[in-house]
């Protein structure tokens, strides 16, 4: 395989064709009851498919095509451009099949889908040239670090930058990139979008969880960015990007973190209900070694199986709680508001930590042959351990945050 000069291997994204979007007609059927009846019936795709999408260390491509063709990717978009524009609680209902699954599949799902709201805050213009013309969704990655250095040109920007965490580029048509402009004080933070095929991606992704993600690193070198294309981060944030001012539906007008948040939560509540279900059934199967005893009859597995249901289904409320909340912020124009961001951030970390919590008690549960690579159980324990290290999820960060609005004194990080 080609590398590039830094002696990289590249990796070989498979830009979609777009010959499988769903009709108008299609999509002005859909409900999001059908959309949720839709992603639980790939449950049983997904999951037969997780281990050769962690070896891959890729979506496997006709899980992927499945997916496409449920119409998911059309959640956020404006109905303006004929999107189903569905409401945060419908997203959750049917992204979390999807975690049951197969984590790593469900985690590029739900960021992919969540980026097409993304892509509603960027000028009128770009979503012109996109859900208005050549492509009634996007599927692209949303890298934020390390930020690119661009520099103001005639008409745009000149952009250069090499970003890790690439989720969804195996599978892009498009990239959302952050870029810091040079020379100014404080630094303004901007995202581009710019086409997957002007772009490098290198083979990086090599994980001991989510491998199945494909997640790896983009790069371009002085490549030129129209202005219509660029958005100010900042805005995004405080909920007053252009999706603020060109939509009435409060969900563009939200803040953006809360929502991310919530986003990369969905896939870790789906493991957590998945390990949950297997271990349930395999109590009924497992002979505890050295007697006819099933581990169902053991009172120390039963008691970690409810704490570990109790754990998942309590994540779920909160993520839940925290995505109609953040719905209320763009409701009440409160999104600029740092108080609320802070708490809703705090109940989130707080929710990533209890779904690994409740994967950890089942997994040390499950006997030596939970070991083994095959096995989902210990696949959702290596993936929530990948999960929770996004930085949205730091529990230790999130409640000095927290602790410090309670008295008074002002935010000590920028990831609000």
């Amino acid at each position: 395989m080609a590398d590039d000069s830094s002696g990289v291997a590249l990796a070989r994204p498979h830009i979609p064709a777009g010959d499988d979007w769903l009709t108008s007609d299609e999509l002005k059927a859909l409900t999001p009851q059908d959309l949720v009846a839709r992603t639980t019936a790939l449950k049983p795709l997904l999951a037969a498919h997780a281990r050769e999408a962690e070896i891959a260390r890729r979506p496997v491509q006709a899980v992927w095509d499945a997916v496409r063709k449920t119409g998911a990717f059309y959640h956020f978009v404006p109905r303006k451009y004929g999107g189903l524009e569905f409401d945060v609680d419908s997203f959750i209902d049917a992204m979390l099949p999807l975690g049951e699954a197969c984590a790593s599949t469900a985690w590029v799902t739900t960021f992919c889908v969540e980026h097409n709201w993304m892509a509603a805050q960027f000028p009128e213009a770009f979503q012109d040239e996109t859900f208005g013309g050549a492509f009634p969704y996007i599927i692209a990655p949303g890298v934020t670090m390390p930020p690119g250095q661009a520099t103001p040109v005639e008409g745009g920007y000149r952009l250069s930058g090499r970003w890790k965490w690439g989720t969804g580029v195996m599978n892009s048509d498009w990239i959302l990139a952050t870029g810091m402009v040079a020379g100014q004080t404080p630094p303004t933070i901007l995202f581009f979008a710019f086409p997957t095929a002007e772009a490098t991606v290198l083979d990086t992704w090599h994980v001991d969880g989510m491998a199945g993600t494909g997640s790896n690193d983009i790069a371009v070198k002085e490549l030129f960015v129209p202005a219509h294309r660029v958005m100010n981060m900042g805005h995004m944030r405080e909920g007053r990007a252009h999706g603020a001012q060109l939509y009435d539906n409060p969900i563009y007008r939200m803040p953006m973190l809360p929502f991310l948040a919530v986003t990369a939560a969905i896939p870790a509540v789906g493991a957590a209900h998945g390990a949950v279900k297997l271990f349930r059934e395999r109590l009924q199967e497992r002979v505890m070694h050295g007697t006819d005893q099933k581990q169902a009859d053991k009172p120390a597995a039963q008691m970690r199986l409810a704490r570990a249901d109790v754990m998942a289904q309590t994540a779920e409320m909160l993520i839940r709680e925290v995505a109609r909340a953040n719905v209320e912020l763009g409701r009440r124009n409160r999104a600029s508001e740092v108080e609320p961001r802070i708490a809703l951030r705090l109940k989130i970390a707080y929710a990533m930590d209890l779904c690994r919590n409740a994967i950890r008690i089942l997994a040390e549960a499950s006997g030596s042959g939970a070991h083994f690579l095959d096995n989902p159980i210990q696949r959702a324990l290596r993936d929530i351990n990948v999960m929770s290290s996004h930085v949205v999820y730091d529990l230790d960060g999130a409640l000095e945050l927290h602790g410090r609005a309670l008295i008074g004194l002002p935010p000590n990080s920028p990831v609000i």
